[in-house]
Formats: structure tokens, sequence, C-alpha cells
């Protein structure tokens, strides 16, 4: 049986949390905050809205912002609305990834459990400033109920993260096949890939090896995940009616998602739209209005599903019903 909330317990402030701090401080109980810590946390706030605000300004100014009106009005409803189902079959397949390390440190949780807590933290992770306020919710929750220690649920989470951009970094392999213009020898990628992949596993398996019992189970997810958020994007420019070439900016797309887990951005926008706009300019002396809007629809697409988490924010209870 799944342990109920208690209600007197001082209750979680995902705003404060961060993935890569000691996941101790996620469980113990917080002292009320002092004046000097309050006013801290909203300096903090007010330096991450700045910097994704001067990122978007910049941005901006060097775009022609009526070529990004045109590009908008004539987008096909009809794909953008396949692009947001295959967003959303992605976050599935994501949430599925988490669950496989889960299971590697015998945290056996139902997968209607899990999805909908992965879709409380993605709206956590997008709304809340430097996208992490989810990750240490799951470990929060997840320690508290099931009394999982904080430390494997930190693990376990974090090596969900690796394993995307492990996956991102194969796709991107794959990609410079078609990227001529690069100008590097075909091999030279896959040497250091295949070198790194091997380096990443061996310290895995050495100092982590609970978490190789569901690892290529949960890295094959992963590329399925990556696999399906190129494709979105992919979607996105079809419906633009785009026709020159996709893979400098499915690239670039990919370059900048890891820009998605900054902190020191509002959800990583900003970051996002900045290494888009640069490497797509300035690598491949390409479209910077396309790759803005690109990057923007991505930003709206998963808002759009994210939102769907908002609704366990206020009904906590149902996360847990059959």
């Amino acid at each position: 049986m799944v342990e109920k909330n208690n209600y007197d317990e001082p209750a979680f402030d995902p705003s404060e949390s961060f993935p890569f701090e000691s996941p101790e401080t996620i469980t113990e109980t917080k002292a009320p905050k002092t004046l000097k810590g309050r006013l801290w946390n909203i300096t903090k706030l007010l330096l991450k809205i700045a910097v994704t605000g001067a990122l978007l300004y910049y941005v901006f100014s060097k775009i022609n912002i009526e070529q990004v009106k045109a590009l908008v009005s004539q987008s096909n409803p009809w794909w953008i609305l396949a692009a947001i189902v295959c967003f959303f079959v992605s976050t599935v397949v994501s949430a599925s990834r988490l669950l496989s390390f889960f299971k590697s440190i015998d945290l056996h949780i139902g997968w209607k459990f899990n999805l909908r807590l992965y879709m409380l933290g993605m709206f956590y992770n997008l709304c809340l400033p430097g996208g992490i306020g989810g990750d240490g919710y799951k470990i929060y929750l997840l320690n508290k109920r099931y009394k999982k220690p904080a430390k494997k649920v930190f693990w376990a989470i974090l090596f969900d993260r690796l394993s995307g951009f492990w996956a991102i970094g194969l796709i991107t392999v794959v990609l410079v096949i078609f990227l001529p213009q690069l100008h590097i020898p075909i091999v030279l990628p896959w040497v250091i890939f295949l070198a790194g992949t091997a380096i990443y596993y061996f310290v895995v398996y050495k100092f982590f090896n609970d978490y190789t019992k569901h690892f290529w189970e949960a890295h094959f997810k992963a590329v399925c995940v990556q696999s399906l958020q190129v494709l979105t994007i992919l979607m996105v420019m079809i419906s633009l009616h785009h026709e020159g070439k996709f893979a400098p900016y499915l690239s670039a797309f990919l370059m900048s998602s890891m820009a998605a887990v900054i902190p020191f951005s509002v959800g990583g926008l900003g970051f996002r739209e900045f290494i888009f706009k640069y490497v797509i300019t300035e690598m491949f002396q390409m479209n910077g209005e396309l790759a803005v809007v690109l990057s923007l629809s991505f930003y709206v697409i998963s808002a759009i599903i994210a939102l769907l988490g908002v609704y366990y924010v206020f009904n906590e209870t149902k996360l847990e019903e059959n």
C-alpha cells in the first residue's frame, strides 16, 4: 500500500530544490526562513528572469520580426497538432524510461502513478525558474511515501537525465552524415561517441552497479524519446512549409535541448533560443528567423503538455488513483 500524505508535515517547496544538490537537503525539515533568506530567493528569481529576458531581447533584436510573423501565419495547424501528439508520446516514453531506473533500485511504483508524477514534475520544471523543481519534488515524494533513500532516488533521476544526453549525442553523430558543411570526417564523431559510451558505462558499472540492471533498456527508451522530439521539430518545420535542408536545424535543436536544464533561466527559455539561433546562423549560415520560430514552437508545445500536470498541483491525492 502507498503511504498517504501527512498534511501536518511542512509543505515541500519545489522552487527551492536542485537536482544536483545534496539529497538530504530535500528531505529534511526546514527551519523558518529568515528575512535574509527570503531576500536571497527573491534576488535569485529576479536574476533568472533578467537573464531570460536579456537573452530573448538579444535574440529578437537580431532577427526580422516581420519574417517571424509571416512564418507563423502560414503554419499548417494540422501538422502542429501532429507535433503536439508526437511530443506527448515522447513524454509517455520518457516517463517509462525513468521507471526503468526506478526498477533498478527496487522502487516499484505503478506506471499510472509514475506518469502522473512525471507530468507534475514537467509542470514544475517548465514553470519554476531554472527548470529543476520537478526533480526535487520527485525525490521528496518518493522518499516520503516509499521510504526509499533519497540518494538512490536522486541517482536514478540523474542517470535518467544522463541517458537523455547520451541519446542526444548518438542522434547528433548520426546527423553529422548529413552535414558536409562541417568538414568533419564521418568516422571521427563515431570514435569519440563510442569511446565516451565505453567510459560512461565503465564508470556506472564500477561505481553505480545497481543502476546497470535496466541500463540499456532505459537508454534505448532515451533514444526513442529524443527521436520523437526530433520528429516533433520536423513536423513543425513541415507545418511551416520548409523546403530546404532539415539536418542543420535538427542538429541545432539537439544542441539547444541541453539548455533546458541550465539553472540560470526560467525553464530554459532564452538559452534554448540563443543557442538554436547561434548554431544556425554562425555555424550553418541559415535562416535565423526559422530557428527562433522552431525553438519557441517547441517551448509552447512542451508547455501545453506540461500544463496537464497542473491538475495534480491542486489534487495531489489523485496521483495514486487507479
